[in-house]
């Protein structure tokens, strides 16, 4: 029996951003029940840095992670169009009163403009906000980067070792795996994504009603192809967005169908009404669906994330509850959340951000 200061359980993006954030300053395990971290949500992201993205309570998160995604090249600049029908110009002015004061660069355009900047637009699409600064994320690179800088700091990654059983024994957990395997941890942290809530419960806390949603995209052959600078192009009343990659799209309806946790796979009335969607938008021909998955995002009640101890169980914190904006905000996420763990004071990154707004303790 091996002990740590902490097991994180999980090697996405969070479990493995929080790990290898924790073991500058801890011995920390990581368990994984899959064969290889990341997947599930991690490895089929069709992620974005989108500044405003999950709401204005998340514009401080995904501002904060910006400059450490552009230092280390994880960043390529695409841009996105939240457009609109002239029905919906109350919701692109309440877009703009939304987040005009959070700091994201967002700006209204006219038809022409947005006409402009996506070829073949139906003439019905009169308005739209551009967000000049959105970029796309290199997903596996990030993950890597975290892996590695974990593996680095020592972080004991163990993987197909899913989690069996926890007690508390003590002052530290006893946790068993399927396989057998038994560790000790003074602390567990939770980043096991749509499984959060199931973790919880083997350490006999309360769920806090984390539900996976299940999110499909498609890649579409289409004619024209889209041109490489097109930008992430969302729909204000939140039906569709796609986006060019590698001379293909990605297209999601935008769909939330809440699912048990599982091994997402996608259903073919969303990959039709996607497309239905996308041809009501520019008149181009799609010529071939070419592949379709979909994953799960995970939601806290309020669509807020969960980042710390638990007020209840001792030894048990949260990193769960991302959503779909846990990619683009990991750097930020991450610091914040070990440096709570650790009792750390902030540092450039963290400087600012509202551990409270974020912490489990909002639900006792």
């Amino acid at each position: 029996m091996t002990a740590f200061d902490f097991a994180v359980i999980g090697a996405g993006m969070a479990g493995a951003s929080v790990a290898a954030e924790l073991a500058a300053h801890a011995s920390v395990l990581m368990l994984e029940a899959e064969s290889a971290p990341g997947y599930h949500t991690t490895g089929r992201s069709a992620a974005f840095w989108e500044e405003c993205y999950g709401g204005p309570e998340i514009v401080p998160l995904t501002l904060a992670s910006g400059d450490y995604l552009r230092e280390h090249d994880f960043l390529t600049r695409r841009g996105a169009l939240y457009i609109g029908r002239d029905a919906d110009r109350s919701l692109l002015d309440g877009f703009m009163q939304r987040f005009g004061d959070t700091g994201a660069t967002i700006a209204r355009l006219d038809r022409a403009e947005l006409a402009g900047m996506l070829p073949r637009l139906r003439e019905d699409w009169t308005g739209a906000i551009h967000e000049p600064a959105c970029a796309d994320i290199d997903v596996a690179a990030l993950h890597q980067h975290y892996l590695s800088m974990g593996r680095r700091r020592g972080v004991a990654a163990q993987m197909s070792a899913r989690v069996k059983e926890m007690r508390r024994d003590i002052g530290a957990w006893r946790i068993e795996t399927e396989r057998g395997e038994r560790f000790t941890a003074a602390t567990v942290v939770d980043a096991a994504g749509a499984w959060a809530d199931e973790i919880a419960g083997l350490a006999s806390a309360k769920p806090l009603g984390i539900q996976p949603l299940r999110r499909t995209i498609a890649q579409l052959r289409t004619d024209p192809a889209p041109l490489e600078d097109l930008p992430l192009v969302l729909d204000i009343a939140g039906r569709f967005y796609f986006k060019p990659d590698a001379g293909r799209l990605w297209l999601s309806p935008h769909d939330e169908t809440p699912s048990e946790p599982c091994d997402a796979a996608p259903e073919e009335l969303a990959v039709a009404e996607a497309i239905d969607r996308f041809q009501q938008v520019v008149d181009w021909r799609v010529l071939a669906v070419e592949r379709r998955w979909a994953g799960l995002r995970s939601f806290a009640p309020d669509r807020l994330p969960v980042y710390g101890p638990d007020p209840r169980v001792e030894g048990f914190a949260w990193f769960a509850g991302q959503g779909g904006f846990g990619i683009q905000t990991a750097p930020a996420a991450a610091r914040l959340a070990a440096q709570e763990l650790l009792g750390l004071g902030r540092d450039a990154i963290t400087r600012g951000l509202d551990a409270a707004l974020y912490s489990p303790a909002r639900f006792a």
